[in-house]
Parts: structure tokens; sequence; C-alpha cells
């Protein structure tokens, strides 16, 4: 029952784990490296936002045009749903830009999350 923590290694197999600790340490390295380099700055995060804001807002546009002309082609009521429509989705697509930039698109909680690490920074 007088187990050694650290027990002898032979010789051939001690050259093969420090063989492995230094690639190890290389990989870890070059992720470090990665993991700066990818980090996204605030330019690029406004221009992301930006881009998810306006397409947003043109495909709610664009699908309550599309819903409202299939419905007058269907019912022959031309442009009246078409215009009812383009409203309804200029109205979603406002809706979900003033939610985007509220935070308010975000899982339950993750808001709150947000708070805490910019209270914790400061």
């Amino acid at each position: 029952m007088n187990e050694d923590k650290n027990p002898q290694v032979p010789n051939g197999q001690n050259d093969h784990l420090e063989d492995f600790d230094q690639r190890l340490q290389r990989a870890r390295d070059l992720n470090a490296g990665l993991d700066q380099n990818s980090k996204a700055t605030g330019a690029d995060e406004g221009k992301g936002a930006a881009m998810r804001i306006g397409t947003e807002l043109v495909v709610a546009i664009a699908v309550g045009g599309g819903i409202g002309f299939f419905i007058d082609s269907w019912l022959g009521t031309k442009p009246w749903f078409l215009i009812g429509f383009l409203f309804i989705g200029n109205a979603a697509g406002l809706w979900n830009v003033f939610r985007l930039t509220k935070g308010q698109s975000y899982k339950v909680g993750f808001d709150r999350d947000k708070q805490s690490e910019a209270n914790k920074t400061k």
C-alpha cells in the first residue's frame, strides 16, 4: 500500500512525454495568438450591428409586401392587401430594430449578465 505519487517513468517514455509537453505548449501559444487576433474591434461590432439592423428592416418589409401581394393575387383585391401588409411589415421591422437596439432579443438573463460584466470592469 506504499505507492509513490510520482512513479518512475522508464527512460524512453520520459522523452516521449517531454516531446508531448513541447508540442502542447506550441499549440497553446498558437491558439492564444489566434484568440487575440480574432477579437472584434468596436468598429467591427458596429458594422455587424448595422448590417443586422438593416437586414431585419428590409426583410420584414419584403415579407409583408410579399404576403400582401399574394393575398391580393389570390383574392383579386389589388392593391389593398399589398398596401396594408407593407405597413404591417414596416411596423414589424421597426419593432425588431427597437428590440435589437435595446438588447431585448437575447435569451432570458443575458442582459443581466452583460450588465454585471460591465460593472466588474469599472
